[in-house]
């Protein structure tokens, strides 16, 4: 199949490009010769990449698609979904992965020799890697051999091998993300793949971050068989540390998450990987494990569980749920799966630790020993991103004796600022810290505002009430007084510098009529470098090998004014770096910033939905640049309007040509301003902190009210 039967449509066209969508359709109206669509519909159409490329290249406004870039276009082109084009990518990295030389010898050759030869090999690479009899996708093999098309659930393989007809339109693709491998190797190519590809869709999933990932395979602890019964992607699973010998089961309703998530497993580690497709709480794959740990991040209120047809289940050991408590019915389906004395740690609703009708279940778990934990989290730590979810550390009860207490922590102090997330590395080190001290001694003493350990008789009450912050004592008196009055001594300073930073009155003139130029004809002309993200604007997982831990400048901390917080995922492409004297501009909101990087932002990765502009110093004062850019009407004739957003489109900004030394008259000046901006800021966090703890002070009786 020939490279232009892979379409793009007019957002990819525009991130090919670096521009907005607006400048798309400009090109559509202004330039006869812009190539025609080809597919799609007529308020969203399509068009072909390799004419795309083509005609971006003679209008100079590409020198060369991005390998990346070519890979992940045919992949959302491909004719049977990205889903499928996925899987099949997956399949043949696996193949590179464990098999080198026999790609290099089917590679040489058409796409039809390809296509015929591909599945015979990949059989034998996914009966290795996945424990399972091969199979095409016509079907599943049962444990007898024979083929089986029947809905039920599928043990046998997570991953079908495709025929030579289905792999023959994705044969262009196969030998670009095999060549983009050869740059960032088979797993790194795949995770950036997966990644655009949840990003693109993300509506559909809902993801678990990879901070929280870790902590919860930390919490349950080493382990030779770990279980995900709602495995989703596979964070979990991924997060799992590697041990000789290790098995890995997962199971999902959903097909395409299976294949994706076992692919995803075993370019990952070397860990024996079985997947199953299947609704979990109605038909379980795996009703004879007994593993060591279950991590799970379940559905939450799901009223469809299978309360009516699961009444008399035996797995319902500490009572039956009710129909608005699927939660706990993940509980005790995970517990049901442990071996004696092994770990389940499940992400679970708040309102799981308090609601009533499920009082009598939380009972019994606390009166056997099987829940051991709760572990409040900041809010922001997983969607839904406004509740503080909950982090509940289940074990099998054994035959030593019942432990009498539980362990609460409330992890809630360490929320970060916005939208920026928590600080991970302070609530790992508080959950760990805390449960490794009551796992070891069966019991805490008090950590004030944090943990304590609590006699499983005090919570049996008529509402079994098992949220941490109902149970722990205040901070300590003293440590708050002394820390408002810091906040106090820092508020008065502030005002004192902003007060100072203040602007001097204005001084009326003409109105100005100089030259205007563009962003894009100064970027076209050498004077700066354009630049776009494409990273993920919320906190990551782990760097790739190929660079350290970096901190991502995200749309919301150039709008906030804040340090860089979000973390490089493995799952993305290589990061664009910020330089000193860059300028920063979010496309989305509808806002007039622009944000000058400075030496203490210097060298974060720059986050999606934002421009970078690098000025040539000889040329432009980055700081007459960002000033002008944050015009208000200049702004305005350079957005466009969809029914839920505003976009900025970078490369319509204009700005006056005036000599270097007038630019820098203005730089000036624009720079006390983003001082005095930055102090009012500053000054507005301090006010908000010293009114939330007099409020707290006062309410609780560790303030005087004089």
């Amino acid at each position: 199949m020939q490279d232009n039967a892979t379409e793009v449509t007019a957002a990819g066209i525009a991130r090919l490009a670096g521009v907005g969508r607006a400048a798309v359709s400009n090109w559509r109206r202004r330039h006869p010769d812009f190539p025609k669509p080809i597919g799609g519909t007529e308020t969203s159409p399509s068009f072909a990449l390799a004419e795309v490329e083509t005609w971006l290249r003679e209008q100079g406004k590409l020198a060369e698609v991005p390998l990346r870039e070519r890979v992940w276009q045919q992949l959302t082109g491909h004719p049977e979904g990205p889903a499928v084009a996925l899987a099949h990518v997956g399949c043949v990295l696996l193949l590179v992965q464990e098999r080198p030389t026999v790609w290099l010898d089917i590679d040489a050759g058409s796409d039809e020799r390809l296509a015929a030869k591909l599945p015979g090999v990949l059989d034998g690479v996914i009966a290795a890697r996945f424990g399972c009899k091969p199979v095409n996708a016509s079907g599943s093999v049962d444990a007898s051999g024979s083929v089986n098309t029947s809905s039920s659930v599928n043990t046998a393989t997570p991953v079908h091998t495709p025929t030579g007809p289905q792999l023959l339109p994705s044969a262009p693709l196969l030998r670009s993300a095999v060549e983009l491998a050869g740059e960032l190797g088979a797993r790194q190519t795949f995770e950036f793949l997966l990644g655009r590809y949840l990003d693109a869709h993300s509506r559909q999933y809902t993801p678990t971050p990879a901070e929280l990932a870790g902590l919860m395979a930390d919490l349950a602890g080493p382990a030779l068989t770990v279980l995900d019964p709602a495995c989703g992607t596979g964070a979990l699973l991924r997060a799992v540390e590697a041990r000789p010998d290790q098995t890995l089961y997962a199971q999902d309703s959903a097909p395409d998450l299976v294949a994706l998530t076992a692919l995803r497993l075993a370019l990952h580690t070397r860990a024996a990987v079985r997947g199953a497709v299947g609704d979990t709480l109605r038909r379980e794959a795996y009703p004879e494990l007994r593993a060591d740990a279950v991590l799970c991040h379940p559905p939450f209120n799901e009223r469809n569980w299978g309360h009516d047809e699961l009444a008399y289940d035996a797995r319902w050991e500490y009572g039956f749920p009710a129909r608005n408590e699927s939660e706990l019915a993940w509980v005790q389906h995970a517990l049901a799966r442990l071996a004696d004395g092994g770990t389940a740690v499940l992400l679970m609703p708040p309102a799981a630790a308090s609601r009533r009708s499920g009082r009598r279940i939380r009972a019994d778990l606390l009166r056997r020993g099987a829940l051991r934990a709760v572990l409040a989290l900041p809010v922001g730590a997983a969607p839904p991103y406004n509740l503080p979810l909950h982090l509940w550390v289940l074990r099998r009860p054994d035959r030593t004796p019942v432990a009498p207490e539980v362990l609460l922590v409330d992890t809630g102090a360490f929320a970060g600022e916005a939208r920026g997330g928590p600080d991970w590395q302070a609530v790992r080190d508080a959950a760990l810290d805390t449960w490794r001290a009551f796992a070891r001694d069966g019991r805490l003493a008090k950590r004030p505002g944090l943990a304590r350990s609590v006699p499983v008789i005090e919570l049996l009450d008529d509402d079994v009430d098992l949220a941490p912050a109902r149970h722990l004592p205040p901070p300590a008196a003293a440590d708050g007084v002394e820390q408002l009055a810091a906040v106090r001594d820092g508020l008065a300073a502030t005002l004192r510098l902003t007060t100072g930073l203040t602007p001097p009155p204005a001084v009326p003139a003409p109105p100005a009529r100089w030259p205007l130029t563009t962003i894009g004809e100064l970027a076209r002309g050498g004077a700066l470098l354009l630049r776009t993200g494409a990273l993920p604007g919320t906190p990551g997982g782990t760097a790739t090998a190929a660079h350290a831990r970096v901190p991502v400048l995200t749309d919301h901390d150039v709008l906030a004014g804040s340090p860089p917080s979000g973390t490089l995922p493995e799952s993305d492409e290589e990061a664009v770096l910020t330089e000193p004297g860059d300028v920063v501009v979010p496309v989305l909101g509808g806002g007039s910033v622009a944000r000058v990087v400075d030496a203490a932002t210097a060298g974060a990765a720059l986050g999606r939905n934002l421009v970078l502009l690098r000025p040539d110093a000889a040329a432009l004062d980055a700081w007459f640049l960002a000033g002008f850019l944050r015009g208000t009407a200049n702004n305005r004739q350079a957005s466009s309007y969809a029914s839920t957003a505003t976009r900025l489109d970078v490369r319509r900004l204009q700005l006056p040509r005036l000599p270097l030394d007038e630019q820098r008259r203005y730089g000036a000046r624009f720079r006390a301003l983003d001082e005095f901006e930055q102090a009012l800021r500053q000054a507005g966090r301090l006010g908000e902190q010293l009114l939330r703890g007099m409020y707290d002070g006062l309410t609780d009786g560790t303030v005087e009210p004089h």
